[in-house]
Formats: structure tokens, C-alpha cells, sequence
């Protein structure tokens, strides 16, 4: 049971998350030079998941300036193993130059398509066969296109390993947030984990990063594969 304290530190930690997508805080961050429109917390504890689990492979849907692509690959570069693959549905050439020409591209391959397409999810299974596998799930953020990807990918995970899927924090702001965009409270990443879940009794929520770091746009979204 949650003592009055945690229950302060919750409340002020989700009152300030509120506040900082309002202030479009995640904007602030590069990562060795490109853009990684991500929270600190949320870095750190990939970077955690990332050296307990040792992936072969992580695949990330989702590279826009592709600070996230680089920040994984600098990871499986100081521990001396792993890549990293990208999709996206529209990489931006100037963002693809970057990408091709920074250091850590030698351990970055990309895949330009939708995640959800049958011809990429396929080519993803078979560059994934028989490897330790972490999936992270960042492009877009409707239900029905983060579940797609969920039932399309989630297994390619390995036991002990994760399947991340980021803004679940979406479900718990104010309706009509992002105005500009298909997604809003109750058509979420949130939305689209709670019911994978309910046909999947492979994952579990770890609840222990989310109350560790407090801060982050992913809560109920670092799924641990237990068997």
C-alpha cells in the first residue's frame, strides 16, 4: 500500500509530466548530436533494460531525427554487442544523411514503410529470427495502429526481455491535447497495451521502472515478456 509520501511524490510527479508535454519539454534533449524528443527518466531506464537484457537486436518503431536510433546503437556500442533497426514510415531525407553519416550508423539499419504493413512485418521477423530481442514502439500513436504493431511484433521479444510502448501517458491528460493529431484519451498506446494484454498472458507491466523514475511518458508501457 502506497504511504503518503509516495502518494505526494505520484501526485506532483504527474501534475509536473502534465505541465512539461505542455511546455513540449522532451524538445530540449539531443543525444550525440541528433534530436531524441525523449524524457531523461525514460532514456535511463532503456539504458538500464538495455545492459541487463544484452539484445541482439532492438527494433524501434519510429525515427523522426533519429536520436533514439543513435542513443540505443551508442548503447550497444559500450557494451560491445547488439544493433539497432528502425522503421518509419517517412524518413526525411536530410534526417537519413544524418543518420547514415554519424559514428554509431554501424550499428543502425532502416526500413522506410509502415510498421504495420505485412511485407515489413515480415522482413522484421526474419531479421529478428533466433535473436534476443527488445521491441520499442514510438511511431504512431492511435489504438489500432500501436496494437497492430503490438500483435505483430511483441513476441518477437525474448523471455526476460521488454516490449516498451511510449505516450501511453496519452490516456491520462486532458481530452483534446493534441489537437493536430488521430490520437486522444480512450484511442491511445494506453488504450491499445490494455487490450493486448487481455488476449496475452506473456507480459507483464513492470511497475518498478515506472515507480522508480516517476517521470515518464510511458506508465503501464515497459511490458517484460515472462515466458
Amino acid at each position: 500500500m502506497m504511504n503518503s509520501n509516495e502518494k505526494d511524490m505520484q501526485d506532483l510527479s504527474r501534475e509536473w509530466m502534465h505541465k512539461s508535454i505542455e511546455d513540449r519539454y522532451s524538445y530540449n534533449f539531443s543525444w550525440m548530436g541528433r534530436p531524441i524528443i525523449q524524457y531523461p527518466q525514460d532514456m535511463l531506464a532503456m539504458q538500464e533494460i538495455i545492459w541487463s537484457v544484452k539484445p541482439d537486436l532492438i527494433i524501434e518503431t519510429g525515427i523522426a531525427h533519429g536520436g533514439s536510433l543513435i542513443y540505443y546503437a551508442s548503447l550497444c556500442e559500450l557494451v560491445g554487442h547488439g544493433e539497432v533497426l528502425g522503421i518509419d514510415i517517412d524518413i526525411r531525407p536530410h534526417n537519413r544523411v544524418e543518420i547514415e553519416n554519424h559514428s554509431m550508423f554501424k550499428r543502425i539499419r532502416m526500413i522506410e514503410g509502415s510498421s504495420i504493413d505485412q511485407h515489413i512485418v515480415d522482413q522484421v521477423r526474419e531479421l529478428a529470427k533466433d535473436k534476443r530481442v527488445i521491441v520499442v514502439l514510438d511511431s504512431n500513436h492511435t489504438h489500432a495502429h500501436v496494437l497492430a504493431e503490438l500483435r505483430a511484433y511483441a513476441l518477437l521479444v525474448s523471455v526476460g526481455g521488454y516490449c516498451v510502448v511510449f505516450d501511453t501517458v496519452v490516456e491520462d491528460l486532458q481530452p483534446g491535447s493534441f489537437p493536430d493529431r488521430p490520437w486522444d484519451v480512450g484511442d491511445n498506446p494506453k488504450t491499445a497495451v490494455q487490450e493486448f494484454l487481455k488476449e496475452n498472458d506473456n507480459f507483464e507491466i513492470d511497475r518498478d521502472i515506472e515507480s522508480k523514475i516517476r517521470i515518464t511518458v510511458a506508465p503501464d508501457g515497459y511490458l517484460r515478456r515472462t515466458k
